[in-house]
């Protein structure tokens, strides 16, 4: 049992010295370093930059607006959080800004913060994504994606293709954990009766 937790303590650490390191080199502004991140995050950070924009000239260009974000501002990463939480957090504050000069009435989802008591579902059922990964074509898992409210749509798209913890959406999101939880299952429901409506 000692040795399990030795070897989580020594990952652990390994992370928390990474995200120092990191952080200390966005503070020097190490382009070696910028490199690096940009190699290692760039399909996931696009990605994402995709699915909440629903755009993909406009994810492109928002791409290039975060990383020129994470060079200007990068002295305000801690690394106390994992890089990618910080990163998505910039990504989406610079997507919501530009949508919120394009169009504000698109954007209430994602701003407003729920008032009511968070629906707290029973069973998150993390095997939804999973069984709509083996039983539908991506092309379809897309399109129902892209269907669905913003809000709903980010919360599946950092849970299951990015792999975030809750807490850590919660923290990119600026949500409670409950409002989280919540759009999560909405959006899984969401998800789930428009792939069932496609295949009728």
């Amino acid at each position: 049992m000692s040795s399990m937790n030795a070897t989580a303590c020594y990952f652990v650490t390994g992370m928390e010295h990474e995200n120092t390191e990191i952080a200390r080199g966005l503070r020097r502004r190490d382009a070696d370093l910028l490199d690096r991140l940009i190699e290692q995050y760039q399909h996931r950070l696009f990605r994402y930059l995709v699915y909440l924009a629903g755009n993909r000239a406009l994810a492109e260009d928002l791409f290039q607006e975060t990383w020129i974000r994470v060079l200007e501002r990068g002295h305000q990463y801690d690394g106390k959080h994992e890089f990618s939480t910080w990163l998505y957090a910039v990504a989406r504050n610079l997507t919501i800004d530009y949508l919120r000069k394009k169009s504000p009435v698109s954007l209430n989802g994602l701003m407003e913060e729920e008032d009511h008591a968070p629906l707290e579902p029973a069973d998150t059922r993390p095997m939804a994504w999973e069984v709509v990964q083996q039983h539908e074509q991506s092309e379809r898992v897309s399109a129902a994606l892209v269907s669905i409210p913003a809000e709903y749509r980010e919360a599946v798209v950092l849970r299951f293709q990015e792999g975030l913890a809750l807490n850590e959406i919660a923290t990119v999101t600026g949500a409670r954990l409950g409002t989280v939880k919540s759009r999560l299952y909405r959006g899984l429901n969401m998800l789930m009766s428009r792939l069932k409506g496609a295949q009728a």
